[in-house]
């Protein structure tokens, strides 16, 4: 969800053995920036129906394009591992990417918890977390207890995830760097089938608490991006292209309707997902076409993060100024929608110029932000 690329085109990465680390920085795939920001239109679809912006026939129509929505999460936890992996630094110290990690998402965490609070206080008239509660979201520890879950800025239970992930990152790069191709092959397919298994318990509710927000539970998909990352990096992925890729992520993503709600969805869209990746990469690598790599899409791309921070929290207020649940028809709901979204990319591009890439420079003076 968070972890980003940068915006420009770059030549095919040379190949290398199995097992061997890259020379140089790995060159940038500005088409997964693209694909950051399409993710995040998903979350934002499901949150506006969610809210019952529309009523009736409109309703309808929001559930048929925007029900899967919470799809968008799994991609960005595939997407994540698969970023980290492919920009990993041979020899990096656990803490130094520990501390590249926090700069990148923690001041625009704490800004928007601060102003979830606010909210709650003033126009969305919201019960106040408790101490516990509010720490364990600034702590994003949040996800580990159901009690906890989705206080404060509700969308940030996935980065008490995301913090989960970057925790055993570093163990998960170096055994992955060791096995070569064939255990990053395995390590693959078996995150596929753990991804199954806990499907199939939670839809028979045999897990202590639903799996959809439990960070162990969420770790398969990390480590699967992560696999198939290396896979790219080292030159033996063999997969579809990208409109075979999106077709198969499409497809996954309306039979989510035809399983549980919940972690379930998760089994529908991971096929499809984990090949659109490679395939974009590999098209910004090769130089081959790809519409996610539209510098628009790639500065929103940017945003996407900031965006994904603060978009629940607009949509909630303007609800609860609105009644409620306003259930609107087709036209005004779209007015509602479209001034809400403005609202929300505004308040985004203000947050990644004056929190975030302003963050990341103080906390990483020599980085490039």
């Amino acid at each position: 969800m968070t972890a980003g690329t940068e915006a420009r085109r770059t030549p095919p990465a040379p190949s290398t053995a199995a097992g061997a680390a890259p020379a140089t920085a790995a060159p940038a795939l500005p088409s997964l920036t693209g694909l950051r920001w399409m993710a995040a239109l998903l979350v934002f679809g499901l949150h506006v129906r969610n809210a019952h912006v529309f009523g009736d026939a409109g309703e309808h129509i929001a559930t048929w394009g925007f029900g899967a929505g919470a799809t968008g999460v799994s991609f960005f936890f595939v997407l994540s591992g698969f970023v980290l992996m492919w920009s990993a630094r041979p020899g990096e110290r656990a803490p130094v990417f520990w501390r590249r990690r926090i700069a990148r998402i923690y001041p625009v965490h704490l800004v928007t918890a601060a102003i979830a609070l606010l909210s709650a206080v003033t126009v969305a008239h919201r019960a106040v977390p408790t101490l516990a509660q509010g720490l364990a979201d600034v702590l994003l520890v949040q996800s580990w207890w159901r009690p906890w879950w989705q206080t404060l800025n509700p969308v940030s239970w996935s980065l008490a995830c995301e913090a989960f992930f970057y925790a055993v990152f570093p163990l998960l790069a170096r055994l992955l760097r060791r096995t070569g191709g064939r255990g990053a092959a395995l390590l693959a397919g078996a995150s596929v089938l753990a991804v199954l298994v806990l499907a199939w318990s939670d839809a028979h509710h045999w897990l202590g608490q639903p799996a959809y927000s439990f960070p162990a539970a969420r770790l398969p998909e990390f480590v699967l991006g992560a696999a198939v990352g290396r896979l790219v990096a080292l030159g033996q992925w063999r997969g579809p292209g990208l409109e075979a890729s999106l077709a198969l992520s499409i497809v996954g993503y309306f039979l989510v309707p035809e399983v549980p709600a919940g972690y379930p969805a998760t089994a529908c869209t991971l096929v499809g997902f984990t090949l659109l990746i490679p395939a974009a990469a590999v098209a910004d690598l090769r130089d081959l076409p790809s519409v996610w790599r539209h510098r628009r899409l790639v500065r929103l791309g940017e945003l996407s993060f900031a965006f994904y921070m603060i978009h629940l929290l607009v949509l909630r207020s303007a609800t609860e100024l609105l009644g409620g649940s306003p259930h609107f028809g087709v036209l005004p709901g779209l007015t509602a929608t479209a001034a809400v979204f403005a609202v929300a990319l505004g308040l985004a591009w203000a947050l990644y110029e004056g929190v975030e890439r302003p963050a990341r420079r103080l906390l990483l003076p020599r980085a490039r932000v």
